[in-house]
């Protein structure tokens, strides 16, 4: 089985090229999604215990959990011991679930994939990419944030043009769905010629 890693900056389309993959077949695992159930269920008494006051009835409220963990890189890293081990786990679940139903491919949907060194645990990487013009297009758009704030994400994730000269496929999202499903089938059938590289 090749595990092929998926990341993108925000804007990228990134989401939407999951979906087309899992469209053709392949089993994805999302990782930001994996998180937020975590949240909601098995992480948060963890949580409550080490930040008490940031769940509400239950699940973890992430506006608040955030304002307590973000300026204090102590809080972070103790929030990654208690959410990473579980977030291992439930990875390791999705990866025996693709392995018994004979998946050829599998795609890790990980949006800091470089920033985190995820790409040693993957065979090979796709890198999600538009205009910036594009991406500040689709994020301002969505009304969840102004240009201000998105400055301050892209600033903080590794340059498009970087992940680009590290990725082993790249994936153009800027002339609509299906161009990207012909890229998606070109990578499916490339990958699985490819060794096995991860770690």
């Amino acid at each position: 089985m090749r595990i092929l890693g998926l990341t993108g900056s925000i804007g990228m389309g990134k989401s939407t090229t999951a979906k087309l993959f899992a469209e053709a077949g392949v089993p994805v695992y999302d990782a930001d999604a994996a998180v937020h159930q975590l949240y909601e269920g098995e992480a948060a008494p963890a949580i409550e215990a080490a930040f008490p006051g940031t769940t509400v009835n239950g699940k973890v409220d992430r506006t608040k959990l955030s304002a307590r963990v973000v300026h204090d890189p102590a809080a972070i890293k103790q929030l990654e011991q208690i959410v990473h081990p579980m977030l291992g786990a439930s990875r390791q679940k999705f990866f025996a679930d693709a392995e018994a139903a004979k998946a050829p491919v599998v795609v890790l949907d990980i949006p800091l994939l470089f920033e985190t060194g995820g790409e040693k645990r993957v065979d090979a990487v796709v890198v999600v990419s538009t205009s910036p013009e594009l991406q500040r297009e689709r994020v301002l758009a969505r009304g969840t944030m102004d240009a201000a704030k998105l400055d301050a994400i892209i600033a903080k994730q590794t340059p498009d043009a970087e992940k680009r000269s590290r990725a082993d496929f790249v994936v153009d999202t800027s002339h609509g769905l299906e161009p990207v499903r012909a890229q998606i089938a070109h990578i499916l059938a490339e990958v699985v010629k490819m060794p096995q590289r991860r770690a």
